[in-house]
């Protein structure tokens, strides 16, 4: 037993993880992570870019996208925090060279997808419209809104089963293939978006349906590519109907791992709702406005998230080999990387915030509104930069709790009261620009406690590494 403990040690020694210097390594796996990330922000402004530029209607549809969106972020996040927990056992199972425990991972990955896809697909046909309904009372908007997500939610296995493949092939270091198959779902959507929506080639104008079509045609693409690559290079895990047979051991070993990138996900969900029904107390437009905000930045935001999926596992790694030197350099060149990505961000939509409307076909008080949230909100982008670092850190270092807690924060206790008191303000007469101050105190506060929990982390668990 002990010489197996030796030649563990040193295979772990050997490991990039262990002997490549933290800031190539770091950028090395970050990279295809952010263009991976960047990828899933694809669906939900290409669908908007198209339809904002529908003749007469334009702007209504996009508001109707922005209605559906907390919906779809809610598909996305029990999906990928399934795929999280799936991932993470599956990684360590192999790791113990357990292969049964690792194949029934993945089996068990597929059937919590069926069970996720059965709740979405019964939502989908008899709850849409009662939740559209608590957005908006414009007829229009809500027919809009409620025929999209119909089509979305009823065809949402393919976002599902995509999330659990993607996982498992990145669990066993193929995440090039994951990467491969979303690059091939988005372009696809793309491609279809303006022929579905416009009704080109021949085929009818389907106008709002159409984006819907061509969103979940691309998801399926997805998982269809994500699947074949499984069956045909996950050798390492082996297929079979015996392996999806629900195990109560393996699903909870699932989502006590997923559960919190579930709740971290969802309270993304929330916000957006939560800010619909606020906002549509001061107009349509305003909805309107932040809604295409909110789909432009998650470009920069997604590719902090992208970057702090590799700040996680170099720091965990080199927390467990007891390395302080890496450690503090995974904290160190964690954070430096996730705020020039900010920086370069926040840059980007200062300067480009009046194109960026003009692309969407935004005009007159909408267009102001959007150019509006664009300056103001991502001032905040530098703290919310540090708040993603600081999660995956976090994380890495087994302070989950402290992670879970800066999500609440920032996505939820201070956003939700301090968004409705600005707009109770503007309402009443106040600058427009009042309401997106919200994001920039939110977060602000959020970085605060956020460093507060780092120093107490760095000095209980980094400085006593040897």
């Amino acid at each position: 037993m002990q010489e197996e403990q030796i030649v563990k040690v040193k295979e772990q020694k050997g490991s990039p993880m262990a002997t490549e210097p933290v800031n190539k390594l770091m950028l090395k796996m970050g990279i295809p992570m952010i263009l991976s990330m960047m990828l899933q922000a694809v669906y939900n402004i290409v669908d908007s870019a198209f339809v904002s530029n529908m003749k007469g209607t334009g702007e209504i549809a996009l508001n109707a996208l922005t209605l559906a969106f907390p919906i779809q972020m809610l598909i996305v996040a029990v999906g990928i925090g399934t795929g999280v927990g799936a991932n993470a056992l599956l990684a360590k199972s192999l790791g113990q060279g357990d292969k049964e425990k690792a194949s029934k991972t993945a089996g068990n990955g597929i059937f919590l997808a069926t069970i996720i896809y059965i709740v979405f697909l019964i939502f989908g046909i008899f709850g849409i419209k009662a939740y559209i309904t608590t957005q908006s009372s414009n007829d229009q908007i809500v027919g809009m809104a409620t025929q999209y997500l119909r089509i979305c939610c009823v065809c949402s296995f393919g976002t599902i089963y995509f999330a659990i493949f993607e996982k498992v092939l990145q669990a066993t270091g193929k995440s090039l293939y994951s990467t491969i198959a979303q690059i091939v779902g988005a372009l696809v959507n793309i491609i279809l978006d303006p022929i579905l929506i416009y009704g080109l080639l021949g085929l009818p104008k389907m106008g709002i349906k159409g984006a819907a079509l061509a969103t979940v045609i691309g998801q399926v693409v997805s998982f269809v590519c994500a699947m074949t690559f499984h069956f045909k290079v996950n050798k390492e895990v082996s297929n079979g109907f015996s392996y999806i047979k629900p195990n109560g051991a393996i699903i909870k070993g699932i989502y006590s791992i997923g559960f919190p990138a579930i709740i971290a996900q969802a309270l993304m969900s929330f916000m957006t709702y939560a800010l619909n029904v606020i906002f549509v107390m001061i107009g349509e437009n305003v909805v309107t406005a932040y809604g295409l905000y909110y789909k432009i930045q998650q470009f920069i935001l997604f590719a902090a998230f992208g970057l702090r999926d590799a700040i996680t596992p170099i720091v965990s790694y080199n927390h467990g080999m007891n390395s302080k030197k890496r450690v503090k350099d995974g904290i160190k060149y964690g954070m430096a990387y996730t705020l020039i990505i900010m920086f370069v961000g926040l840059v980007g939509l200062e300067i480009f915030a009046e194109p960026l409307a003009a692309i969407f076909g935004l005009s007159g008080e909408t267009a102001g509104l959007c150019i509006s949230a664009i300056r103001v909100i991502s001032i905040s982008f530098i703290f919310a930069g540090a708040n993603v670092a600081f999660q995956g850190i976090f994380q890495a270092l087994d302070s989950g709790l402290e992670s879970l807690i800066i999500s609440v924060c920032r996505q939820f206790l201070f956003v939700i009261p301090i968004a409705w008191g600005f707009a109770k303000l503007v309402i009443s007469g106040s600058p427009m620009w009042l309401i997106w101050i919200t994001f920039l105190i939110a977060e602000g506060i959020s970085a605060a406690i956020a460093c507060v929990f780092m120093k107490k982390i760095y000095t209980n668990k980094v400085l006593k590494l040897v």
